[in-house]
């Protein structure tokens, strides 16, 4: 599982790794024989890896909007923002709860967030975290990922083209390939 292009500061995937990544994080969880009744995915890098685990083990997927890059590039981290709510179709969070996102890079995103659903769920009974990336600078390690990064590179994820797509921009591409 090794198609990405990587230099020490830039790792980039395409979409055929990033969801064989997801495949391989949900194997990973399973091999594990830890049981679960809900996953929480941290929007928006967790939204597709939160999806893809909940259709693949059957579960509720609630969410929870966290946002540490509010510059137009997304590339410059700031104060983190976590928003006061939940949302979840069936319920409310409560017992083994699966955290799901995209990367561990400083950490600090999943412990914020391990002390807010500590703080405000009391029927969350245990939580256990899963990412595909964990970087080594981070000062947590999650309990579940694909890889360890030990350069700690930028990663290129392939939704990242939408980022400087505009609806104007779409609309020229697709009229240009009529």
């Amino acid at each position: 599982m090794n198609l990405s292009k990587k230099d020490d500061d830039n790792l980039w995937i395409s979409w055929d790794e990033y969801h064989r990544m997801i495949e391989y994080l949900a194997f990973i969880i399973y091999e594990s024989q830890w049981k679960f009744d809900q996953i929480l995915c941290l929007a928006r890098g967790g939204l597709r890896v939160g999806d893809h685990l909940s259709r693949i083990y059957g579960l509720p997927l609630a969410i929870l909007a966290t946002s540490s890059y509010h510059d137009s590039t997304g590339m410059v981290r700031s104060d983190l923002d976590i928003a006061q709510h939940i949302t979840i179709t069936r319920g409310a969070l409560k017992g083994r709860v699966l955290l799901v996102d995209d990367l561990v890079d400083s950490g600090v995103t999943i412990q914020r967030v391990l002390f807010h659903l500590k703080d405000r769920f009391p029927e969350v009974t245990e939580i256990r975290s899963a990412v595909l990336w964990c970087k080594s600078r981070s000062i947590l390690v999650p309990d579940y990922y694909v890889k360890f990064l030990l350069m700690n590179p930028w990663i290129h994820q392939p939704f990242e083209y939408y980022d400087a797509l505009s609806p104007e921009n779409l609309s020229i591409l697709i009229r240009r390939s009529k």
